[in-house]
């Protein structure tokens, strides 16, 4: 069995996270039992949520334990299977966390689940076509639920989700407008992904900017809207948002260092009847293969291209995680392991 390097969680942050929170070891694999395979990583995921997962507090899901490897999803290959539905060369998807080999006990639900690259690129398991992708998919068809025709926006608009979610509205006749971080970043938006608009919050860092430049975009107010980072940005949203207008609550990155992010117009969402949800995609596995299915789709179309950010070796995960966080990314972030 190979040696397997690994990182671990080795403290929690005080405020920001650091690499100094990580810890690289290089570890004997097991030898598998019964029902078990031995998966070489070629991709590893790095996603906004696994900042929340390093805090030790009350949230959807366990605190990622000390001393343990960093949980995250993985693509990758099966190099030796004692399971019968598992063989050598399979591609699969999991979650492998931040190593570059992982013993899988196959039989698990969930566990493991063999992915066709025929048309799709490995490493869009981790993306288009898995948890992001998904996460785009279940707050925009089940929560937002847009007619054709409505206004709806979404913060992140370049990232994983992001670019997925540009894809399915549009599909649905929509009218997009994003929120990026830089000028770049909204120029592929618009040019590459298919947004009618987007706002660089970096030009517009407090409420009354942002809602200004939300009002000239959306003139006929926002209908529904996909909140990957809140504060300020979601107070904006309220100010323009339409009766009945529909939030699908994903992520909070703007607090994930521990300060508060009070609603400074809770009101709004009375007097607008507004729907605000909150949602955990995991929490939702019935509606993957229906998500899935559609997002391959859009990909063999060539109406979902989502842009990567890979980082080489596992020794490059902190600071790409870290990079991440800080919206140093372009599109899905990844580290490639092989």
């Amino acid at each position: 069995m190979p040696r397997n390097q690994q990182i671990l969680l080795a403290s929690r942050p005080q405020g920001e996270a650091t690499a100094e929170n990580f810890r690289f070891v290089t570890t004997d694999t097991p030898a598998l039992q019964d029902g078990q395979v031995l998966v070489r990583h070629h991709y590893l995921s790095l996603d906004p949520y696994m900042r929340g997962r390093m805090n030790d507090s009350k949230s959807y899901a366990a605190s990622q334990p000390l001393d343990e490897v960093m949980i995250g999803g993985t693509v990758g290959e099966v190099a030796e299977s004692r399971h019968p539905d598992y063989q050598p060369g399979d591609k699969v998807v999991g979650m492998g966390g931040w190593q570059e080999w992982s013993v899988v006990d196959a039989g698990q639900p969930g566990a493991l689940r063999k992915v066709d690259t025929t048309h799709v690129p490995l490493s869009y398991y981790l993306g288009a076509v898995g948890m992001p992708g998904v996460t785009a998919w279940y707050g925009l068809v089940k929560i937002i639920d847009p007619k054709p025709g409505q206004t709806v926006t979404v913060s992140a608009a370049t990232g994983a989700v992001g670019s997925a979610f540009v894809a399915l509205a549009k599909a649905r006749g929509c009218r997009v407008v994003g929120i990026a971080g830089g000028p770049e970043k909204c120029r592929y938006a618009t040019e590459e992904l298919g947004y009618d608009e987007c706002i660089d919050h970096r030009q517009h860092t407090d409420l009354k900017s942002m809602a200004a430049a939300l009002k000239a975009a959306c003139p006929d107010g926002i209908d529904g809207h996909f909140e990957n980072v809140g504060g300020h940005i979601l107070d904006a949203v309220l100010l323009r948002a339409n009766a009945f207008a529909r939030v699908a609550l994903c992520g909070m990155i703007a607090g994930y260092d521990g300060q508060p992010l009070p609603l400074q117009n809770p009101a709004l969402i009375l007097i607008n009847r507004m729907r605000v949800e909150g949602f955990i995609v995991s929490e939702h596995m019935e509606v993957w293969g229906e998500a899935l299915k559609e997002l391959g789709g859009l990909v063999a179309q060539g109406k979902l291209r989502p842009r990567e950010s890979v980082a080489e070796g596992l020794a490059a995960a902190p600071e790409a995680f870290l990079g991440m966080l800080r919206g140093k990314n372009f599109g899905k972030q990844l580290v490639k392991l092989i």
